[in-house]
């Protein structure tokens, strides 16, 4: 099915706008949703100035932000000199196991902060209790990812054609089980 270019479009910038409301810059999150919502998740960078009428220089400095996030990939078609712009597949799963890194930086600095305020005072309990959040998440997200990836595999084991026929959750849940 292919969706109407004037809806598409429309969603587009609405989900950019969520992303942008979560502290995505715009351009970048711009072109990352039009990369999610192509077809072949590849694209590009005239497809994408032409997609989102935004201007070669934009898309540039877009896509260096993408990258540096790992969010999409830069490749050539052999014989080409165009690089093409890729959505990774399981982009978010793959965003998630790139974070340790940055995690475990957070956690050393928030235990040298605990440690230099010392015990007792209260920047140090906001300090500590950040710790204790990021310990508990570096702890936990490997096996969270894959339990993921595990109940992935077992939906399209079972033929399901996609997986985004899950509904979206009302605003304000944080668990859509509840």
């Amino acid at each position: 099915m292919t969706a109407d270019p004037d809806e598409l479009h429309a969603y587009i910038e609405r989900f950019t706008g969520v992303l942008t409301d979560s502290g995505f810059p715009r351009m970048p999150a711009r072109v990352f949703v039009a990369l999610m919502t192509s077809e072949s998740g590849r694209l590009t960078a005239a497809e994408l100035a032409d997609t989102l009428q935004i201007s070669p220089a934009a898309v540039s400095g877009a896509v260096r932000y993408l990258t540096q996030f790992q969010l999409v990939g830069r490749e050539r078609e052999p014989g080409s000199r165009r690089d093409r712009y890729r959505v990774f597949d399981q982009v978010w799963r793959e965003a998630m196991l790139n974070r340790d890194f940055v995690l475990g930086r957070w956690q050393n600095a928030l235990a040298e902060g605990v440690h230099l305020l010392g015990e007792g005072s209260a920047a140090s309990a906001r300090l500590g209790e950040s710790l204790h959040f990021f310990t508990f998440l570096r702890r936990e997200l490997p096996a969270l990812l894959e339990r993921y990836h595990r109940e992935r595999e077992a939906a399209l084991d079972d033929g399901a054609a996609q997986l985004g026929a899950v509904q979206p959750s009302q605003p304000g849940r944080t668990n859509p089980d509840s």
